[in-house]
């Protein structure tokens, strides 16, 4: 596994070069054994990130096709590339959201529907509630409209 992303890591760089973006480091995270952020350092960080988030997630996605067609690198490793820790902070703040929103499904007795989000964000709500007692995320909707409702369970 360290040899795949180590080829992921030269992907990134090689990625990054070619788009004339400095950058000061790569550095390799392994959020758990299943996940590896490969966080970004550098000043041209608002070029990289984009409003809203769009060019990292547009990054994230190219780099996953690049590693995926070469040799299928990336498919045993659950893998996102970060910029001076946007997509970690952000991932902290949905967290925090979806565990406060739990907390006021329960005190109010009642479900809470979460703002559309994408399937990744949809994936962070339900997994830091997946162990919460009394309750349940359910998404819905369609495409951009998609959403997590979370609900109360007796």
């Amino acid at each position: 596994m360290d040899n795949e992303i180590n080829l992921i890591k030269n992907i990134i760089e090689q990625f990054l070069k070619k788009l004339t973006v400095e950058f000061d480091e790569i550095y390799i995270d392994k959020e758990d054994k299943n996940s590896v952020r490969f966080a970004i350092k550098s000043n041209d960080s608002g070029i990289l990130i984009g409003n809203d988030g769009n060019n990292i997630k547009a990054l994230n996605h190219m780099i996953k096709q690049i590693a995926w067609k070469n040799n299928s690198l990336g498919e045993n490793i659950n893998f996102f590339v970060d910029v001076n820790d946007y997509q970690y902070k952000n991932i902290k703040r949905i967290r925090d959201k979806a565990l406060e929103m739990a907390e006021k499904a329960i005190i109010f007795k009642r479900d809470i529907e979460l703002e559309p989000m994408s399937s990744f964000e949809r994936m962070l709500v339900h997994s830091a509630l997946a162990d919460k007692p009394n309750i349940e995320t359910e998404s819905s909707g369609d495409g951009i409209f998609r959403k997590v409702s979370i609900k109360f369970k007796n």
